[in-house]
């Protein structure tokens, strides 16, 4: 029991005795390390108090010219002074405070007190490198801004040299560009001067201006010849051309008094002067878009002159065909109303029958009044070519419905005469329909007219000889006549159609062609498309060839066959 005993209590001995040299050991441990963090502080404080700041101001004090370089030496030397006899001296009782901590085990006090250390020394720190980077950038200035002023000089002599090589192209603006010039040289003359008495301060803003002055040169440099060509030669040679064309196009009674051209004229004039005068005193801004607008906007009026001068021809053509046209409708129509009293007596005529003639006569009537209204717009030069040959083209497919509704009615009447005289009347429209397929087709010279073109213009033919072969038969077969010339219109119409497709197509294919040709340099793919489509076009096969022509072309411009498209309808 007494053995039990003893070594209970030699096993608590020792325990005792190992808890104590624990605790000795992490005591000591901490209050090394809390030794190791004040010697580094203390360090930290010493790298700042090192900041090799009297070296930089021993440069400052050599190259001191000047009042305002005197008076900045004496503000640094000032914070200079204020940092390591306050901050630093202050950061030097606080590690101290640090230390005595330590030594009355305050752990608490001291982890505090650290944190205010470690804020001090980072404010320390702060505030001396931006001292030393002020007092560098001083001493550096001379350096620095020699070596922007040289980058500087060397982009003023190219530009320089640039003008003069091309000054006869600045015309009367080159006294002006000269004079910028010289106010350049001039700033680095004041760049000099401020940099022997090391007025910085006053360089920074002469090495900013001469930078700007510079950018602005460049663009005036590189600007000004196109400007000048445009606004003394190119767009006042255009207003004179268009003033021209003008008074002989108002000499040739040409009703363009919509377009406004003198007032326009005398407002692009007004603009070329005001953009001239911003030119002289080298404002370049948005000029050059100015200029160029201007200029669309002048050749513009160019295809406004020629859009006229088409429809002028266009109106020429088709407006004797509508009056003849119309004429006939309204003699049609004034024999039926003239004989109508007869044909009661001699047919038994529905009021609808009746009605349908008024119909027709009251539509009839409509567009002789439109028609007769545009004419007399015309003659006053109220309405020009453009808006006149879209009226005819409105009316003209008015008066077709009217002469199809004209047809019905005469049919309705069932009157022999009537379908005789419509039937060779209409006859002279499918010779005369037939007539111009011939025209156009021998007027465009294709290299080659398929065979579908022959077999149509043969059946036309042998339906026309059927249409007078049965005029030439005694009596006449109303019903067999009127399905002679339904046939011969319908084929006559058909050749007419196909001319005109065989015709568009073609059109087409040399437009696509024409086109691709500014492409088959640099794209020997384009080259070899094209290339095939043109011997597809030579062997007549036109379709195909505009196919190939427009494969070829979309993989370069895919809206191409659009634009071509409606640059045809709209030019038709």
């Amino acid at each position: 029991m007494d053995g039990v005993i003893l070594i209970i209590v030699t096993y608590a001995l020792i325990a005792i005795i190992l808890i104590t040299i624990t605790i000795v050991v992490i005591k000591k441990k901490r209050s090394g390390n809390f030794k190791r963090t004040i010697e580094q502080l203390d360090k930290e404080k010493n790298m700042i108090e090192s900041t090799p700041i009297l070296l930089e101001l021993a440069k400052v004090e050599t190259i001191i010219k000047n009042d305002k370089m005197e008076e900045k030496y004496k503000q640094w030397q000032e914070r200079f002074e204020n940092i390591k006899n306050n901050q630093i001296a202050h950061i030097t009782d606080m590690i101290i405070d640090l230390d005595i901590f330590i030594g009355n085990k305050d752990y608490t006090g001291y982890q505090e007190k650290l944190a205010d250390v470690e804020i001090e020394l980072s404010k320390a720190r702060t505030m001396m490198n931006t001292l030393l980077d002020e007092i560098k950038e001083l001493n550096s200035s001379e350096e620095k801004y020699r070596s922007i002023i040289t980058k500087l000089k060397s982009k003023y002599r190219e530009l320089n040299s640039t003008f003069n090589e091309n000054k006869q192209e600045y015309e009367d603006i080159a006294e002006i560009v000269e004079l910028q010039f010289e106010n350049i040289e001039k700033r680095f003359q004041d760049f000099e001067e401020s940099m022997e008495k090391n007025e910085y301060g006053e360089v920074v803003h002469i090495v900013k201006a001469i930078d700007n002055m510079i950018d602005h040169m460049s663009i005036v440099v590189s600007e000004v010849p196109d400007l000048v060509l445009l606004a003394e030669k190119l767009i006042p040679k255009r207003i004179e051309q268009i003033s021209e064309t003008y008074q002989d196009m108002v000499e040739k009674n040409y009703p363009i008094g919509y377009m406004n051209i003198e007032y326009n004229v005398e407002e692009a004039l007004k603009n070329v002067n005001s953009i001239v005068d911003r030119i002289k005193v080298l404002n370049l801004e948005d000029c050059m878009f100015e200029l160029r607008t201007m200029l669309e906007y002048l050749d513009s009026l160019f295809n406004e002159f020629e859009k006229e001068k088409k429809s002028r021809k266009q109106y020429e053509e088709e407006s004797g065909l509508f009056n003849k046209k119309l004429e006939k409708i309204n003699n049609i129509v004034s024999g039926i109303y003239g004989q109508l009293d007869e044909i009661k007596s001699m047919y038994d005529l529905t009021d609808d029958d009746i009605q349908v003639i008024d119909e027709v006569n009251n539509a009839l009537q409509e567009i002789n009044e439109e028609y007769k209204k545009d004419l007399i717009d015309l003659e006053k030069k109220e309405i020009p070519y453009s808006k006149i040959i879209k009226a005819i083209e409105h009316l003209t497919i008015k008066l077709s419905k009217v002469e199809n509704d004209l047809d019905i009615s005469l049919k309705s009447l069932g009157n022999m005469y009537e379908d005789e005289v419509r039937a060779r009347e209409q006859l002279d429209e499918i010779q005369e329909l037939l007539n111009q397929s011939k025209v156009r087709i021998r007027g465009y010279k294709l290299p080659i007219i398929g065979n579908e073109y022959f077999v149509q213009l043969t059946e036309a033919n042998e339906a026309i000889l059927e249409i007078i072969k049965e005029l030439e038969k005694k009596p006449i077969s109303i019903r067999t006549l009127n399905t002679r010339v339904d046939t011969a219109r319908d084929l006559v119409l058909k050749l007419y159609n196909t001319t005109n497709e065989m015709i568009k197509t073609a059109r087409l294919v040399e437009d696509a062609i024409i086109y691709g040709n500014r492409f088959r340099k640099d794209h020997p793919e384009i080259n070899s498309g094209l290339s095939k489509a043109e011997v597809l076009f030579y062997k007549g096969n036109y379709k195909k060839a505009l196919e190939v022509s427009f494969n070829t072309l979309d993989t370069y411009d895919p809206g191409i066959k659009v634009r071509l498209m409606h640059s045809y309808e709209t030019e038709k």
